[in-house]
């Protein structure tokens, strides 16, 4: 069996083994008896090693000589030969399968012709083959030529015998023509011959494959895939340190014990301010990130405290809504479409039970307008439209995969290929468990927090009575949004409504003739929990 290492002249030089129709041959001598092998070998200007190879065959005999296509060519490292360009006459086969070049001669003449890629490597100041035959079968003679695009081929060294035992070749030579012969005769089973030539560099293109020799194919892990892969579990590290990090700071918007003071005082009256002029349906959803059907029926009561819908209560379970002003510019999107979801166009008043009817009240668009304008406050971010991370994703996912199948058909290492794949599912998923809160959002939820405390902590005494029912009702949609309507009305439960000369709640009827909240306080929240099944759905496709 034959095979190489080294740089060059891989199994080829098995066409150098098999040598040369130029070689002058004595013709006083008899010819040799048993299989004799005559090659020529041309390196050509690509850096391909073209070969044409004739095996005589006597009688009753045979040919077999097997070409490694990997070749250890140190400790750590092979080099990997590709044949092309196969072609036979006469009584022999050969055949690339399975790592192995493999040509086979029944008794009679047979020409074999081929071609060998990867076989020049570069050295310091020249290029380089070494090739290593070992035969697997007596050879009575070999003659072989082999020409180069250069004039300054020169022969570093040549030898043969078994392995461990060998001795100078008998006759290699390079004549001024710059054509390499060798001619030998009588080589045995197990006898090695092993050439190394060199050329000026630059001669023709350096095209070794070489390997780390643990490669086990395209799909191998090599030091590209192991170096690709540990960048892999860096980048994967530091994605899942910043989504701790992202939801440990969205986690702690609501903690602390910081609070607002809800009341702005200008002299002696007093008036319910928010930060930033935050609404309740907006706070409802940076407080959970979602939008709940809580923080719309805060909108409802919102819209009624600013005179733009009327509330009366018709019995213990319904209520009628009444248009008080249209939309105007001092309404948002999302105000605008709870409004409209309730009175529609042309619809002045509406019962709770008639939008309680299947299909009246759309509230998917009242979710999606409420997200939308939070969008566009830069207080959450949209992750219904794709981001940079989800295009990052894609495109690496993308070259990933065509990376994947390139390095497959070429030099290996196609793993590299799937770790930055890897990579771009990661990006892809990011978004998923980020947070759904801004910085911005962030911030203003801390100071929504801090205006629920200073709510929870403000009595009616502080509020002159004049300004007691406005600011009791403008907080109190805030307080819904926290789930603390109740305790928020029980503080404010000895107010007296018709303290302002308007009897009872200005934007919630039924209760004239009261003094104080008691029977609101028992009444209201049926109110919000009939809004909140108005609004409620299967779940927040967002949350």
């Amino acid at each position: 069996m034959l095979t190489f290492r080294g740089g060059a002249v891989p199994a080829l030089l098995l066409a150098a083994v098999g040598m040369l129709a130029s070689a002058p041959v004595a013709h006083a001598e008899p010819a040799p008896s048993g299989v004799t092998i005559t090659a020529d070998v041309k390196l050509s200007r690509e850096g391909v090693l073209e070969v044409i190879e004739r095996v005589a065959v006597p009688p009753e005999s045979s040919f077999r000589m097997s070409l490694p296509l990997r070749l250890q060519v140190s400790d750590s490292a092979e080099q990997i030969f590709r044949v092309t360009d196969v072609g036979t006459e006469g009584a022999g086969t050969a055949t690339v399968a399975n790592d192995q070049f493999t040509i086979e001669a029944r008794p009679g003449e047979s020409t074999f012709q081929y071609s060998v890629h990867n076989t020049v490597s570069d050295a310091p100041g020249t290029q380089m083959f070494h090739w290593l035959g070992v035969l697997n079968t007596d050879i009575a003679a070999i003659s072989a030529s082999l020409i180069s695009p250069s004039f300054e081929m020169g022969i570093v060294d040549c030898t043969l015998g078994p392995p461990g035992s060998t001795r100078p070749c008998a006759d290699v030579r390079i004549e001024p023509d710059g054509v390499l012969f060798l001619e030998q005769t009588d080589l045995h089973k197990g006898d090695a011959i092993d050439l190394t030539l060199q050329l000026p560099p630059g001669t023709v293109p350096s095209n070794a494959d070489v390997r780390d020799s643990g490669h086990t194919g395209a799909f191998g892990v090599t030091t590209p895939v192991l170096v690709a892969f540990g960048a892999l579990l860096l980048a994967l590290a530091g994605l899942v340190g910043f989504v701790f990090w992202a939801r440990r700071q969205d986690a702690a918007a609501g903690a602390g014990s910081e609070t607002i003071d809800p009341l702005l005082r200008e002299g002696d009256r007093v008036q319910f301010t928010s930060p930033e002029g935050v609404l309740p349906g907006e706070a409802g959803l940076l407080l959970d990130g979602q939008v709940d059907p809580v923080d719309i029926a805060a909108t409802v009561v919102d819209l009624a405290v600013r005179r733009y819908i009327w509330v009366t209560p018709l019995g213990d379970a319904d209520w009628r809504i009444n248009r008080v002003n249209t939309p105007d510019d001092q309404l948002r999107d999302y105000e605008k479409a709870v409004y409209l979801a309730l009175l529609p166009e042309g619809s002045n008043a509406v019962t709770v039970s008639d939008l309680r009817k299947p299909g009246r009240v759309q509230s998917g668009s009242v979710r999606s307008a409420l997200r939308a304008d939070a969008v566009a406050r830069g207080t959450c971010t949209d992750r219904s439209r794709p981001g940079i991370a989800v295009w990052l994703g894609g495109a690496l996912v993308v070259a990933g995969i065509a990376s994947t199948l390139a390095l497959a058909l070429t030099a290996g290492h196609a793993l590299v290929g799937i770790a930055i794949a890897l990579a771009g599912v990661a990006a892809l998923l990011l978004p998923k468990y980020l947070p759904v809160r801004t910085a911005r959002g962030l911030a203003l939820t801390k100071q929504i927090r801090a205006l629920q405390r200073g709510l929870e902590a403000t009595r009616r005494e502080q509020i002159p009575p004049i300004d007691q029912e406005t600011v009791f009702s403008r907080a109190l949609p805030f307080m819904v949004i926290g789930g603390r309507a109740d305790n928020w009305i029980r503080a404010f439960r000895d107010l007296n409504p018709s303290a302002d000369s308007q009897p009872g709640l200005y934007w919630f009827g039924g209760f004239d003739r009261e003094r104080n909240l008691q029977r609101f306080a028992g009444h209201f929240p049926f109110f919000i929990t009939a809004l909140e099944g108005l609004f409620a759905t299967a779940g927040d496709p967002h949350r």
